[in-house]
């Protein structure tokens, strides 16, 4: 009789087991994020998103939202033309940086008027790259704060941030949970977590957060990796770990887009596949504007097409 090794049968053992994406039951949630656009290429890129994934019917999508005015009206022109002109429920992002209360609740109530009723509400960072938060002297202090300003204006749903690897700025998981819970108390619908490449990662934060008596979802963020570069300036900024084995699989795919997008959607899809096998049942995807990625992980979650229900607007 062969001798066998433990590692060749811990292979053996995979080879034989069911496929990792057989037969899903597609009893997942699904929301996408995008980010205004620039130009009109852009622009146009953006819409051919939004136009593909839409018929994966998502709970919602959001559209992100920087400092600085053109930013601004760039982000409230995308989330009221979806709202308008798709079948989807958009979502604002609205941050805290360089406006006072009264600005920011002037955001809200003209998103109010145009239907919207989901705010991303975030601390947001300052617009020179680097440079330490700062309070508007007349804005709100933090997140936690524009969540209870928001409150008080509308019954809007709110998602706020989390940090399954812990804000670049705070001092710690203990106080990352600390402020998630400020935000949670102050009224939050929902946290969505930064996003991370290791579902050890998540499952430790919300063991973390279900400790703390935390009960809101938290919903994980997931960056199907295209551009490894862009990726690492990312996960620099908010304190993602990238794995080294990561690294070295996008080894040699700088001239090969197409390869490398297979082997982006592969490492994605795998992870949201042992989140699921967890109990994760919810995902949020950073599309960059681009739906391919998470067009096919969804559809390996089991996820399918349907038609279009709302009318578009005259």
């Amino acid at each position: 009789m062969t001798n066998i090794s433990i590692p060749q049968l811990a292979e053996a053992r995979r080879a034989l087991e069911e496929p990792l994406f057989a037969d899903l039951a597609g009893d997942v949630g699904i929301s996408f994020e995008f980010f205004p656009p620039k130009s009109e290429k852009m622009d146009a890129q953006l819409w051919e998103a939004i136009r593909t994934l839409e018929p994966l019917q998502p709970d919602f999508v959001s559209v992100t939202y920087g400092a600085g005015g053109s930013t601004r009206e760039r982000t409230h022109a995308t989330v009221a033309r979806i709202q308008r002109e798709t079948s989807m429920n958009a979502a604002a992002h609205l941050t805290c940086v360089e406006a006072t209360k009264a600005e920011i609740d002037q955001v809200a109530e003209e998103y109010w008027a145009a239907g919207v009723r989901h705010i991303v509400a975030l601390r947001g960072d300052m617009p020179t790259l680097g440079q330490p938060y700062q309070a508007h002297p007349g804005g709100y202090e933090n997140a936690a704060a524009l969540v209870a300003g928001l409150r008080k204006l509308h019954p809007f749903e709110i998602s706020v941030a989390a940090y399954p690897e812990c804000h670049p700025e705070s001092g710690g998981h203990d106080a990352d949970i600390d402020n998630l819970k400020r935000k949670i108390d102050a009224g939050a619908t929902r946290a969505i977590t930064q996003f991370f490449f290791s579902p050890e990662a998540y499952f430790r934060f919300r063991d973390r957060v279900a400790a703390a008596g935390i009960t809101a979802q938290i919903l994980p963020g997931i960056l199907p990796v295209s551009n490894v570069a862009q990726t690492r300036k990312f996960a620099g900024l908010c304190g993602a770990e990238i794995p080294a084995w990561m690294d070295r699989l996008f080894e040699g795919l700088d001239d090969h887009p197409s390869a490398r997008q297979l082997v982006a959607a592969t490492i994605a899809a795998e992870m949201c596949r042992r989140l699921y096998a967890g109990g994760v049942k919810d995902f949020h995807f950073y599309t960059l504007n681009r739906a391919e990625l998470a067009y096919a992980i969804c559809h390996m979650l089991g996820v399918r097409a349907k038609p279009a229900t709302k009318v578009a607007a005259a």
